[in-house]
């Protein structure tokens, strides 16, 4: 198999399942958890704050969100139910999702059937990303933090 046609297929297997949920919380969600939020303890107040929150980090969190398991999965519906900028919101879910299927693929180029290497790598792998994230989260919230100091 060519491994551009993999990581290709990886990032836009990717970017079209995380279109599909941003569009359908875009259109769907946000009328649902107005109608039904109260059953899952959303008010509408929590709405509108996440809606305000994705506006001002929208693209960092859609970036770190792809890079951190279980997360990755979701963080679609908070950028759908905000209307983030599609073109943005796809950037940073390629980049993100373009991370993992590149570690994923040459991973299994390179240790190929041994499933106890994988595992073993994966783990560490985690554990650099993770802390990649906080250091990235960090830098982040140091930049934000200080550029609102600096304009009020």
């Amino acid at each position: 198999m060519s491994l551009m046609l993999v990581l290709a297929a990886g990032i836009g297997g990717s970017l079209i399942g995380a279109l599909v949920n941003y569009y359908g919380a875009m259109y769907l969600g946000r009328p649902f958890l107005l109608k039904f939020g109260k059953y899952f303890f959303i008010k509408p107040e929590t709405i509108e704050k996440m809606e305000a929150f994705f506006q001002k980090h929208g693209s960092v969190s859609t970036f770190t969100g792809r890079l951190i398991p279980v997360v990755r999965q979701y963080i679609s519906l908070p950028a759908g139910l905000s209307k983030m900028n599609v073109g943005l919101f796809s950037f940073y879910t390629a980049l993100g999702a373009g991370i993992w299927v590149f570690i994923l693929v040459m991973l299994g180029y390179i240790l190929g059937d041994n499933q106890d290497l994988i595992a073993q790598y994966m783990r560490e792998i985690l554990m650099i990303l993770f802390a990649g994230l906080v250091l990235l989260l960090g830098f982040y919230y140091w930049i934000y933090v200080r550029t609102k100091k600096e304009l009020s």
